[in-house]
């Protein structure tokens, strides 16, 4: 039986959409249409269909936010229009409705599993409320509004302290009430591991008081194994500062609530960028990663790590086009390394996903 995948974290905008994004600018290397089209040209070398006889087949994506401009306080401009355009745009692809252009077809709704849309986290419960009614309204149907199934705030380019005010924490404990998971984007190798010492704060106070058990407390889910410095000297990495605190704030990220997860994605960015036309050696950038992947392994369990490709994102870090097949190759290396049992290798293609952000299939 082939193995379905659920790419937990793919990023989609039509070129008409590149003036309303928070990092466009012209030149910018993937600044250009991005859409359901382009990602399917990319990861290609996957079917669609279940019954094809492949030992790994596409069931979905989740589509994360695209950081658009917006400003937590909606009459504050620029407000929250574009990130409700988003979701329009999310919506008629669930609904297979696409807009000329838009680089969507009817028959991609089904690949539209979830939907993490942007919202003001940081202006606590009721801004958070206001926002998702409006939300729910550019969905326009029931069977499209159940498709959200989380938040996004971007925390890796903000202000020291932003996670730990105490309307941030209030957000995120009332999304666990809406059964809404947090996507947490951090950045270790630029932002510097401050971010992870203030999203391990920020956790323990989200969760003071919660049990382990309780169905209210927020899924946190960790974008891109926390971006860490994937750049060291190999030889360097097990005694590294960087990395022996980086694997310690990755532990007690694990440990702060059974509700976290860790993506096993955004590598290739990290990474010193691979050459698009050569061939690339799998089994060494597998072995680059084996101290930080490891790491996640032990501290998370591989029940709570789950395959996403960060695409279009990944493209930047010189693969291109082939950067979605190159991580599905490196990611089949990296459980074999790891030698996982074939239920546990099926649970991170897509079964931790499916269970995290509470989809269906």
């Amino acid at each position: 039986m082939s193995t379905p995948i659920v790419d937990s974290h793919v990023h989609l905008f039509p070129a008409s959409h590149l003036p309303t994004l928070a990092w466009y600018r012209p030149g910018n290397p993937i600044g250009a249409q991005h859409s359901v089209d382009e990602y399917r040209n990319a990861s290609s070398s996957v079917s669609t269909d279940a019954s094809a006889n492949d030992p790994k087949y596409l069931r979905g994506f989740i589509f994360v936010e695209v950081d658009r401009i917006s400003s937590v306080a909606e009459h504050d401009p620029p407000g929250w229009t574009h990130a409700l355009d988003e979701v329009s745009l999310l919506a008629r692809i669930a609904r297979g409705e696409p807009i000329p252009g838009e680089g969507h077809q009817p028959a991609h709704q089904s690949l539209c599993l979830g939907i993490v849309t942007w919202a003001p986290v940081p202006g606590g419960p009721e801004v958070l409320s206001a926002y998702m009614d409006k939300v729910k309204q550019r969905t326009k149907t029931e069977a499209v509004w159940r498709r959200v199934c989380g938040v996004r705030y971007l925390t890796q380019n903000r202000p020291a302290g932003t996670m730990l005010a105490p309307a941030f924490v209030d957000g995120l404990r009332w999304l666990g009430t809406k059964g809404l998971v947090f996507e947490l984007g951090v950045n270790a190798r630029l932002g510097g591991l401050g971010q992870l010492r203030e999203a391990v704060e920020m956790m323990q106070r989200a969760y003071s008081g919660v049990a382990k058990d309780s169905k209210e407390a927020v899924t946190i889910i960790i974008n891109h194994l926390s971006k860490p410095n994937l750049r060291l000297p190999p030889q360097s990495v097990p005694n590294h500062p960087d990395y022996l605190e980086w694997k310690d704030l990755t532990e007690q990220m694990a440990h702060a609530h059974p509700r976290t997860y860790m993506k096993l994605s955004g590598a290739l960015t990290e990474l010193p960028p691979l050459d698009a036309e050569s061939e690339i050696d799998i089994p060494a950038l597998v072995e680059r990663l084996r101290p930080w992947t490891d790491a996640v392994f032990d501290a998370f369990g591989a029940e709570r790590v789950m395959f996403g490709s960060d695409w279009p994102v990944c493209n930047t870090g010189g693969s291109g086009d082939v950067a979605w097949n190159r991580w599905r190759h490196i990611v089949e290396g990296i459980l074999e390394r790891r030698g996982l049992p074939e239920e546990q290798k099926k649970g991170i293609w897509g079964g931790v996903a499916v269970e995290a952000y509470g989809i269906q299939l």
